[in-house]
């Protein structure tokens, strides 16, 4: 008889986990997830009424079965449903976000609806999405609630799925990537709504060189990520697609709370601090609460959610160049300059709030207003090549308002969307002054470290302002050769875009650091002047764009496609109103004084290949791009029309944008130009002892600061940056190709799958100085003397950045049950990509044209990564969860130098070289809950994270030594066994909670 009750307990037990697990509390009675739109279709008797009843919220939806059977309900918020059609179809089932499902109501086919555990934990048949031609995978709440991660960004747990790489680099910024595309190319939608920066690097607004999140993960219910062939309604991205959906009250009041702690006392010594004998202090605290409930029952809810962040991270300051004639850069090195390098610190600091208020006064009506306010201020710019001296302080914050409306009738449904944004990114130097940078001039002017005050090019204000008012509207009657769905949209939106991107602060002295030492006296100054009359912030107003049209068509029980097609639109006034000043036109037709008498300096450039005319702007000669025509087709076919076996694929072009960020340079170097001065130098190789002009006699004066440095140019616009864009600018794209198969093996749904993607167009600078003959390279050199008359160098930028990448993605889930007490996932995705250029640069100087650039392994991602995670529902309330990730080496993309000359001239080539080491991160997580009950009201837990418990290091410095006189070094790239680590070092975090 004990046997019996004990093990009658431990069943329930697993039951109420489970239910717990799939409700995202670890307790019973807790608020449903309710997110972004789901869609449910499939057969019903004919011509009868199908009713849809959210068992949290009391909402109801309804549709008629058509005269053959077929019914479909779009604008489902994901969660859990009673679904019927008529007496002795009553089945309940749960909807994940963004998904499609398949449902057959009818009397004898239908599942039988379990009885429930508790009031509102009820067990139900979770409907996957298997007929879609899209390469995706969902990520469950339950994932979120038991994979163990080092953030609490709830975008860390896309790592899981093929083809995605959710990195935390050695300053603790986070980054998602996908597809060997950088990670501006990823979009995140959040309910429905397109979180993109249109200014800075990141894809996400707010999420450029960050530690924060985008969203509190509290209000994150569940999200689906989408690698390759996403639908139409899909815009703003060329690599992977996030679509997330946010949590909503219901019927009951339900929250929780939470506060997590860690510090140095609970983690390892960096390789850096053991190096040094001295651990940086370091603590990290994160804390926030949830409450959702009822305003109105059945009615309206209200959901609200804050989230904090009190971070000092650690972080080694480490030399850009470390070696020089093969001893260490430190040889060469000053003292108080060597006291700059190593252990240092990050603060930052983070609050992220979200409210959300929801009513449907009727079965076909729902109104949402939701809003979310993030506030950031953080430390930054130290590390490689980076003093703590020369860092910035920034503040990073984002607003979002949302209105949605949606109505329904029974064929079909409307949904009104009204946002406004407003989101910026200010770093500003932290300290005022003079800059130091020490510079090896003769290993192509690499950067050693910068100490001082910072580059005024660190000071900046970045962000974006508007509106945006969208519709979209479903048809679900339409037979023509089977069902089809028609869903289609348009988009509008305004949004004021700023960049001031630099102030008139911090000069910056260079010093050379040679084999016969680093000399005392500088060999450059860079500095910047105000033009009078001219802001140094741009500002332009940006109209988007957006139509699209998609067709779900079921041709049988067999086969699906997935037909769409969108154009996008944008009108960037500041980029198309941009007039070229009267002075640089004038100066591109001026002698070019290196060239023979009556050589103009566009006929140099000419010479070059480079039209001049395509760079100069009258205000009316530049037109938007109009050419963003995105055809996607998928299919999907059902091999025994019982969702068991489906293959897959498809093909999608996608556009994204060019960022803001890019465009504005022409204003903000006019306004506030950078000027370079030289100053005779030992080590300079021309006649007049200077490494470039204008050569300046040296002067202690000068130390003085902007002061002095200015009037040197004041009646001058010798050494100032001409910044210039290509008039016939188009917007970056990929194309992209997949083809799959889906199985459901016993309780595991697995995927295998191939994709191709092909981005084209990217955005780059490169230098529009040429010699007098044309040439780029003369006398081992490049022409960066000759530039513009009467002012500096010439910047160009064009379109031309392309990346291939081919990747094999597999897949496996076994779904948390109530019967098997456990979960497990698994993703292996093999990446061969090639790039023209670093995808972490938009600059490239080193050959003439970014045509010159040879395809190179990329740096984007790994060629082999594993991601296995798995949780357990142990009896007597522990939840245990764990997290595998393996990857090889990221390839190194780099310049080499050797002292050879190549085809295009120049004595170094764009190499990509990889450690030889077997794994480049790895990484095994775990986790530990305990959940105690309280008088069946409440529930209190502890838990506790080990983070790479086995104290891997994952070194995120290299040591690059290409070779020297022509002979190549075969072992050219090292980790710096003493410098930075990606991710973090054995870390044990505790976390304390309760839920009620």
């Amino acid at each position: 008889m004990m046997k019996t009750r004990l093990n009658y307990k431990k069943t329930l037990l697993a039951a109420a986990i489970a239910a717990t697990l799939a409700t995202g509390a670890g307790m019973p009675n807790v608020s449903r997830a309710q997110t972004a739109d789901a869609t449910l279709r499939g057969k019903a008797t004919a011509n009868t009424e199908v009713v849809a009843r959210n068992i949290a919220t009391g909402a109801t939806r309804r549709t008629k079965a058509n005269a053959e059977g077929s019914y479909t309900l779009p604008g489902l918020q994901p969660g859990t449903y009673t679904v019927a059609a008529g007496p002795g179809t009553e089945t309940t089932v749960t909807l994940s976000v963004a998904s499609t499902a398949t449902l057959d109501l009818t009397a004898a086919a239908a599942p039988t609806a379990e009885a429930p555990l508790a009031e509102v934990t009820v067990k139900a048949q979770r409907l996957t999405e298997v007929r879609t031609s899209e390469v995706g995978t969902t990520v469950s709440l339950h994932q979120i609630e038991t994979v163990p991660q080092i953030t609490r960004n709830f975008l860390e747990f896309a790592d899981t799925v093929p083809g995605l790489v959710f990195s935390v680099n050695d300053q603790g910024q986070t980054s998602l990537r996908s597809g060997g595309q950088n990670a501006s190319a990823v979009n995140v939608y959040i309910d429905g709504v397109g979180q993109k920066n249109y200014v800075k690097e990141g894809g996400v607004s707010g999420q450029f060189d960050t530690q924060g999140n985008p969203f509190p993960q509290l209000a994150i219910g569940e999200y689906k990520v989408i690698t390759s062939n996403y639908k139409a309604e899909f815009d703003q991205v060329s690599s992977a697609a996030v679509t997330a959906g946010t949590k909503s009250g219901t019927n009951e009041f339900h929250g929780e709370v939470y506060g997590e702690y860690t510090s140095d006392r609970f983690r390892a010594e960096t390789p850096s601090e053991h190096a040094d004998g001295n651990e940086t202090p370091s603590n990290t605290k994160e804390f926030g609460v949830a409450v959702g409930g009822p305003i109105l029952k059945d009615m309206m809810h209200f959901f609200f959610a804050y989230e904090g962040k009190r971070f000092n991270t650690p972080i080694t300051v480490t030399p850009g160049v470390t070696t020089l004639n093969g001893l260490p850069i430190e040889n060469f090195l000053p003292a108080p300059v060597l006291a700059q390098l190593g252990p240092a610190s990050l603060p930052f600091k983070e609050d992220l709030f979200f409210g959300k208020l929801d009513f449907e006064p009727s079965d076909y009506d729902r109104i949402e207003f939701s809003v979310k306010v993030r506030n950031e201020n953080q430390i930054n710019n130290l590390g490689i090549s980076k003093a703590a001296s020369a860092d910035i302080t920034v503040k990073n914050n984002d607003a979002r308002y949302t209105l949605r409306w949606e109505h329904s009738a029974d064929r079909w449904l409307n949904e009104l969307l009204l946002t406004h944004e407003d989101s910026f990114n200010q770093p500003s130097a932290t300290n005022l002054g003079n800059g130091s940078q020490y510079v090896v001039v003769a290993n192509n002017q690499q950067l050693v470290l910068a100490t001082g005050a910072a580059d005024p090019r660190a000071a900046q204000n970045k962000g974006q302002r508007g509106p945006g008012i969208q519709d979209d509207f479903t048809f679900s009657d339409l037979h023509w050769l089977g069902e089809h769905t028609i869903k289609t949209g348009a988009k509008i939106k305004r949004i004021d875009l700023t960049a001031a991107d630099a102030e008139n602060i911090n000069p910056q002295f260079f010093y050379n650091v040679s084999p016969a030492g680093t000399d005392t006296l500088p060999y450059e100054a860079l500095f910047t002047n105000p033009v009078a009359g001219l802001s140094p912030t741009a500002t332009s107003r940006d109209y988007q764009y957006g139509l699209y049209i998609q067709d779900d068509w079921v041709q049988n029980e067999h086969l699906t496609w997935n037909i769409g097609a969108r154009w996008d639109y944008e009108r960037n006034l500041g980029f198309l109103n941009y007039v070229t000043p009267a002075s640089v036109v004038a100066a591109y037709g001026a002698q070019d004084p290196a060239a023979p008498a009556g050589q103009t300096y566009a006929q140099t450039l000419a010479n070059g290949g480079v039209n001049i005319n395509d760079y100069i702007s009258n205000g009316h000669n530049r037109k938007a791009y109009t050419g963003e025509f995105q055809p996607r087709l998928g299919f999907s076919f059902d091999l025994n029309a019982d969702q068991r076996h489906v293959i897959f694929g498809g093909y999608g072009r996608s556009y994204d944008r060019d960022l803001y960020d890019y465009l504005q340079v022409e204003v903000t170097k006019a306004a506030l130009p950078e000027y370079t001065v030289y100053f005779p130098n030992a080590a300079a190789t021309a006649a007049n002892g200077c490494f470039g002009t204008p050569c300046i006699a040296w002067d202690p004066k000068y130390l003085g600061g902007l002061p002095s440095l200015q009037p040197l140019v004041a009646s001058s616009a010798a050494g100032a940056e001409i910044d210039a864009v290509n008039n016939n600018l188009k917007v970056p794209y990929s194309d992209q190709f997949s083809i799959g198969i889906r199985n459901k093996v016993g309780d595991w749904n697995t995927s295998a799958a191939v994709a191709r993607i092909l981005s084209k167009d990217g955005f780059v600078f490169t230098l529009g100085n040429r010699y007098p003959n044309g040439a780029f390279f003369m006398n081992g050199g490049q022409p960066w003397g000759n530039g513009v008359p009467g002012f500096g160098s010439l910047i160009i930028g064009n379109n031309g950045i392309e990346t291939k990448t081919t990747q094999v993605l597999l897949s496996a889930e076994k779904p948390f049950t109530a019967e098997s007490h456990w979960s497990a996932t698994f993703a292996y995705t093999y990446t061969d990509s090639s790039a023209n250029r670093d995808t972490s640069q938009h600059y490239a100087f080193d050959e003439e044209t970014i045509r010159q650039y040879p395809f190179i392994n990329s740096n984007a991602a790994a060629r082999h990564r594993i991601v296995g995670t798995g949780s357990y529902g142990a009896p007597w309330g522990f939840i245990v969860g764990a997290k595998l990730t393996l990857a090889t080496p990221t390839p190194v993309n780099d310049l080499a130098c050797i002292g050879l000359t190549y085809a295009t001239g120049s004595g170094c080539t764009p190499i990509s070289v990889t450690p030889k080491n077997f794994f480049g991160y790895r990484a095994v997580d775990l986790q530990v809950t305990k959940n105690f009950d309280i008088a069946n009201y409440a529930s209190v837990y502890v838990r506790f994270d080990g983070l790479n418990v086995f104290n891997f290091h994952n070194y995120a410095d290299t040591l690059l030594n290409f070779g020297t006189n022509g002979v190549a070094n075969p072992n050219p790239v090292v980790y710096n066994y003493t410098g930075n680590i990606n991710g973090v070092p054995r870390t044990l975090k505790l976390t304390v909670g309760a839920k009620f």
